[in-house]
């Protein structure tokens, strides 16, 4: 059944499902994904699923189909990249065939800020909403404590090679590293936007209070740890590339390491459980694991590959889903992810809403917490026509890496059938199927066409290739992201960034990374205020991380921060617990 979402909150929504019992149980999941008893781990309403166990029993089974979830750029109120992932199985449930899929593990930042969880909405919605919403089974809780305890033995180390001789070091077994307190590459992390922690001086006190120095608090999903955790092949792999993570730079530029610092060890102890992925349900009884994180803008932001490849195996039609537009998500999915796990999607689904349509036609700024003006809520064919501009770039983006996408237009209630009509025209025009889709409203119900579609293109020979080869040096490659998927005129390096990428093309040991853009989500350029399809304009690089664990570098465009912010109106002021029931109210 559908429940109506006009009237009812997501939370409610949640509830009600779980009350009708369609929330499987253990041996449910069992059932519907083949699973033997000791492949279940029971964690609750949430369990998780024994990775190493289940790719090794069905590692000769074919693959299911491989359907890749990204957008078009949106309002900073998000539209519905989730919802649909979640709106596609229930679509595919009903048409009869064994769907599932893989979701990101939704970040306190906004959950608690503006954003909301990222458990879907209305009646496309992930269940048990609550648990989905508020730490699940300790993933980011894990990584948070791994993350944060490479930073303690760092500062410790510092502190105490400052107050120590060479002899009393030795005396403790410990080497001099000779740490630079003005190159540290790794900073703190909490799971929130807390702004006030962006730059920091820790230290303060005498001798036993650590070593004074500047640092800096990122949020938890964009830690280089989650970014190991949605790469990882097994936990072997993780064990060896938390060795190489790179905290800072001796005072000879050599970079010190968490194995340097003996620590990695105890991180991977800190995230032996996180390697299984957990186990959730759409409201409508569609099994979807999640793993990993979100905030492609800042982090690789995608569903784990391990999820991906049990989903493979478990599911004729596996879903997954790249973070934030496509030129961010799908870019990292199509040169990254699949690079790493050799695996080739068969479609993926653009997602378009008329209300951001709009914004990109030139339409007033969408401010998250006040009401929409009117141009969003009333048929207005000339700002959306304008606006359609953008979707059409990302399709074309899209068909580089040989695929036809399906364009899912995520139909609001205040959207007209002039406007959908015109959005489907334009997408096909330019090569893409279309379909309209009300999951948000009907569930799978409204997602037929859209499951019909994807279905059909997935009969489709896919012709895969990467943007680039591995083999290219870094500043190539960005100019090539920068024309090919941006936009841009070309790339403009500040002199930091240029003396980085020069030191990294000639060490060797840099050859086989990993390149993972920088950029604000909220345009195709790096000025997030730039909507449409900008013209004229030169991307800046201002920095260029290094994750040497995950083995990205990350070159930074623009002002963006490795830490959001809290608004005036955050979400948790309307969140609270029944002290009766002990049920949360007031997700969205």
């Amino acid at each position: 059944m559908a429940w109506d979402a006009t009237q009812m909150k997501d939370w409610q929504i949640a509830e009600a499902a779980e009350a009708a019992g369609n929330l499987p149980s253990t041996e449910k999941y069992q059932e519907i994904l083949g699973l033997q008893k000791d492949e279940i781990i029971p964690y609750g309403k949430t369990p998780k699923v024994d990775f190493l166990k289940v790719i090794d029993r069905l590692k000769d089974k074919p693959d299911g189909n491989y359907i890749e979830v990204t957008a078009i750029t949106p309002t900073p109120l998000g539209e519905g990249k989730s919802t649909t992932s979640i709106g596609i199985m229930e679509g595919l449930g009903k048409r009869g065939v064994n769907v599932g899929g893989a979701l990101r593990q939704p970040s306190g930042g906004p959950t608690m800020n503006v954003k909301g969880t990222a458990a879907g909405g209305g009646n496309a919605l992930l269940i048990p909403m609550t648990e989905f919403s508020l730490g699940l089974t300790g993933d980011i809780n894990d990584i948070m404590n791994a993350h944060n305890l490479g930073m303690v033995a760092m500062n410790a180390r510092m502190q105490h090679e400052a107050n120590y001789t060479d002899a009393e070091l030795a005396k403790r077994n410990l080497k001099r590293l000779d740490i630079d307190p003005k190159n540290i590459e790794m900073g703190w992390v909490i799971d929130f936007a807390a702004q006030g922690l962006r730059n920091i001086i820790m230290g303060l006190g005498g001798k036993k209070d650590g070593f004074m120095m500047h640092s800096k608090f990122g949020i938890a999903v964009g830690s280089e740890l989650m970014a190991i955790l949605a790469v990882a092949k097994d936990l072997a792999d993780m064990r060896e590339r938390f060795k190489h993570i790179v905290v800072g730079y001796n005072r000879q530029g050599e970079p010190v390491t968490t194995g340097d610092l003996e620590v990695d060890g105890a991180m991977t102890a800190w995230m032996r459980n996180t390697i299984n992925p957990t186990l959730c349900s759409t409201v409508e009884g569609q099994p979807c694991f999640v793993h990993a994180g979100p905030f492609a803008n800042i982090a690789i932001g995608q569903s784990s590959i391990i999820a991906d490849r049990i989903g493979l195996k478990c599911f004729d039609y596996h879903v997954t889903e790249s973070g934030f537009a496509a030129d961010i998500g799908f870019e990292k999915f199509w040169n990254v992810k699949c690079r790493l796990s050799g695996l080739k999607p068969n479609v993926s689904i653009l997602v378009a809403t008329v209300r951001a349509l709009k914004m990109h036609g030139g339409g007033p700024t969408v401010v998250p917490g006040r009401p929409l003006p009117d141009e969003y809520t009333k048929e207005n064919l000339g700002l959306l026509e304008k606006g359609c501009e953008n979707m059409v770039h990302l399709i074309n983006m899209i068909k580089k890496s040989g695929i036809k996408p399906v364009v899912c237009i995520n139909a609001f209630y205040t959207d007209t059938a002039a406007e959908h009509a015109l959005v489907k025209r334009i997408a096909e025009q330019a090569g893409a199927r279309a379909a309209v889709s009300e999951h948000w409203a009907k569930g799978g119900d409204g997602a037929l066409d859209l499951a019909d579609a994807v279905m059909d293109a997935c009969k489709e020979k896919v012709d895969f290739k990467y943007l680039y080869p591995l083999e290219m040096p870094l500043r190539q490659r960005v100019e090539l992201i920068a024309k090919e998927v941006y936009g841009a005129d070309g790339v403009d390096w500040a002199p930091l960034a240029q003396e980085k990428a020069q030191k990294f093309e000639s060490d060797p040991k840099y050859a086989d990374y990993c390149t993972m853009m920088v950029k604000s989500h909220l345009s195709l350029s790096h000025e997030p205020t730039w909507k449409g399809v900008p013209k004229g304009w030169r991307l800046p690089i201002r920095d260029i991380l290094v994750y040497g664990g995950a083995k990205f570098l990350c070159p930074m465009a623009g002002a963006i921060s490795l830490m959001p912010g809290t608004s005036s109106d955050p979400a948790y002021r309307r969140i609270d617990v029944d002290v009766n029931t002990g049920k949360v109210s007031g997700l969205f």
